[in-house]
């Protein structure tokens, strides 16, 4: 399963089931500005370029989270692979769960109920919950390092140090001189507590 924005996450299910050591994101390197087939074709080509040069399994399913559009960018870049026509691939369009086919420009619309629609949309659900939760955890250490980088005299290293020990910045900001100088020592945390407290 893709999806596309700056980050992109694949996820893979074996045999009905999550295979998360098997998940990916991908930041988005080629392509500026708000475009989501050619960041559609990125990630789909990095993905199973990598495959086939480490020779690795190729899934039996591809669904793309998408409808005609992004459907028709992967179906390119499969092809540009050798890989259309050995793996199956369809769309699922969010609006009305439709499940678009390759050359095929009506969808398909399947019973609400169906086990085959649940697990589709398990797999798009589980993809847009990995990204979301990557992209905010990366905003929020760069939001974290921003402040930290602040400081004069301490460096990405020393900072990496301080969020291991104390795992935020509101717990540096509250350790005592004497705490931050068992982990930095006395130089580098008379530095910051002067930054935090005057």
């Amino acid at each position: 399963m893709q999806g596309t924005n700056p980050v992109s996450a694949c996820v893979v299910f074996k045999d009905g089931k999550p295979s998360k050591k098997d998940y990916r994101h991908f930041n988005i390197k080629t392509v500026i500005g708000p475009n989501d087939f050619d960041s559609m074709k990125e990630v789909v080509k990095r993905r199973y370029a990598r495959l086939l040069k480490e020779k690795q399994n190729l899934p039996q399913l591809i669904i793309i989270d998408g409808g005609k559009g992004q459907l028709s960018a992967t179906v390119e870049i499969l092809e540009e692979l050798g890989l259309y026509g050995k793996i199956a691939v369809i769309g699922i369009a969010k609006r009305l769960e439709e499940i678009y086919y390759p050359g095929d420009s009506l969808p398909l619309y399947i019973d609400k109920s169906s086990e085959t629609l649940k697990i589709i949309q398990q797999l798009r659900d589980e993809a847009h919950r990995f990204g979301i939760t990557h992209h905010r955890n990366k905003r929020s250490k760069e939001m974290t390092t921003s402040e930290l980088d602040g400081v004069i005299g301490i460096g990405p290293k020393t900072i990496d140090t301080l969020l291991q020990k104390f795992r935020s910045v509101k717990k540096i900001k509250t350790a005592s001189i004497q705490e931050l100088t068992d982990v930095i020592g006395a130089d580098k945390a008379l530095k910051l507590h002067k930054y935090f407290t005057e």
